[in-house]
């Protein structure tokens, strides 16, 4: 180390205090000149503010004051910056078995929406400039006629997410009137957004119709009236109820409405544009059959089955899109520039299905063969055994995926994970695991698994990277909160 440059002859209780060095001669130290050409001389000189006023309110408390030299202010300056300028969004590894997982931001985008998503980033877009005419154009022209033409729809807009569509729909089309709605079709969603709330919010009075296992088509058709202003149905993809029910379908609820003289929209929240049956997938509603057995309205996500970016998709009927269209709430609810391009990009992967596996990530992980990840597992563990040492046993086995964790949670797949076990038995079994979970989140990728039957898991139906997980493994033994003994 350098000698101090802020040596001082006085003794005594204050002589901590006067070994600070002032913020000008600190700036003047080679080390930080170089931190103000990479940072900026405002940000530097609040950053050496701030770290001085610390070391003078820790040496008044009477703790110990920090070595003084050069080296030592530089490095502790550096450490400070760098601490403020990371970001605080970070990839994580998801070996937690859910693909769509809500609070990891739900679907990967395909290369071609994320090559889409950085052109617009940097040049102009038409975004709304119609430049046939020269005059202003509408924002969802970039997409509602690919969107119109997967789903056989006949006009479509698009805004931040499909609660938002829900809502916009109502407030449009029902406010101050009554919305019928099955009493097994209440949601809940997560953020506790509840179907009734969203009913309230958008001015609109429900109207429950049914029980919670049993709706019949009487009861559609007792509850219309003069206010009635929409008929709904939910799709219930975040929960089944099994046993003694009934349920009204979607062509005899449109007939009704229809014969009522009322519209009938369709809440489908995922939202798939194929068969996923087709890709030996769990089945579920598309659009288009809806659109088919007569709903006049279909509200979709885009960033959950669908593969694509965050947004909510209303389609249906040219008279019903421009109502809900001319809702002073749709200019507050819609979509940026980034979102429109990749969920175009995304769309346009549908032309070609054959090839949607390949080119979309999230049918890709859900359609990812065992023997793939087999061979994953065969690969990862030694490296993963060596690193967490003796204390733990790792081994390959069969475990369950899930679609989604507020998408088809009760829709598993066969996987294969990495099941992490503690090798002594008693009490502090479950400590031990929740200390290397803790671990594994503190790498420069955090690794998030799931603990389950005395186990930790590494579900690796959605490791794509294989060496990049290995490659930080050799960091794990210094990062255990608490290390346990073997």
């Amino acid at each position: 180390m350098s000698a101090s440059p802020f040596a001082s002859t006085v003794r005594g209780s204050k002589a901590s205090l006067v070994q600070l060095p002032s913020v000008d001669r600190a700036l003047r130290l080679p080390g930080v000149r170089t931190l103000i050409e990479q940072h900026g001389r405002t940000f530097v000189t609040e950053s050496v503010r701030a770290m001085l006023l610390s070391w003078r309110e820790s040496t008044t408390r009477g703790e110990p004051m920090p070595a003084l030299d050069a080296d030592a202010v530089v490095s502790a300056l550096s450490a400070r910056i760098e601490e403020r300028v990371a970001s605080t969004v970070t990839p994580v590894f998801n070996l937690t078995g859910t693909v769509l997982h809500t609070n990891l931001g739900r679907a990967l985008l395909a290369e071609e929406a994320i090559a889409a998503v950085a052109r617009a980033m940097r040049a102009p877009i038409n975004l709304e400039f119609d430049l046939d005419s020269g005059g202003r154009g509408d924002r969802d022209d970039l997409v509602e006629n690919l969107i119109c033409e997967l789903t056989g729809a006949e006009a479509a807009t698009v805004v931040n997410n499909n609660a938002a569509a829900v809502l916009l729909t109502i407030a449009a089309l029902a406010a101050k009137r009554e919305v019928i709605v099955s009493r097994g079709e209440l949601v809940e969603i997560g953020g506790a957004f509840r179907m009734p709330d969203v009913m309230k919010s958008a001015g609109a009075r429900m109207v429950e119709v049914g029980t919670t296992n049993r709706t019949h088509p009487r009861d559609y058709v007792g509850a219309i009236n003069p206010k009635t202003g929409l008929i709904m149905k939910v799709h219930t993809s975040n929960y089944v109820v099994t046993g003694f029910t009934s349920a009204v379908g979607e062509e005899d609820v449109a007939r009704i409405a229809h014969t009522g003289g009322v519209p009938f929209a369709v809440d489908l929240g995922s939202g798939s544009l194929v068969d996923l049956t087709a890709f030996g997938l769990p089945s579920e509603p598309t659009p288009q059959e809806s659109l088919l057995a007569g709903a006049d309205i279909v509200t979709f996500s885009g960033d959950k089955l669908l593969g694509g970016p965050q947004a909510g998709l209303i389609v249906g009927k040219t008279e019903l899109i421009r109502r809900i269209k001319k809702h002073p709430l749709k200019r507050a609810l819609r979509v940026s520039k980034l979102t429109l391009v990749a969920l175009e990009a995304t769309l346009a992967l549908y032309r070609h299905p054959e090839q949607l596996t390949a080119r979309l990530p999230t049918l890709r992980l859900l359609t990812r063969p065992l023997a793939e990840m087999e061979l994953a597992a065969e690969r990862i563990t030694p490296a993963l055994a060596q690193a967490l040492g003796a204390a733990f046993v790792v081994r390959p086995e069969a475990v369950h995926s899930q679609i989604g964790s507020g998408s088809l949670p009760v829709e598993i797949l066969p996987s294969v994970g990495l099941v992490i076990r503690y090798r002594r038995e008693g009490k502090g079994r479950g400590r031990a695991l929740t200390a290397l979970a803790d671990s594994l989140r503190t790498l420069p990728i955090p690794v998030l698994g799931r603990i389950a039957d005395d186990s930790l898991i590494l579900d690796l139906r959605t490791l794509t990277d294989d060496a990049a997980f290995v490659a930080q493994l050799s960091q794990l033994p210094k990062l255990l909160s608490h290390p346990v003994a073997p």
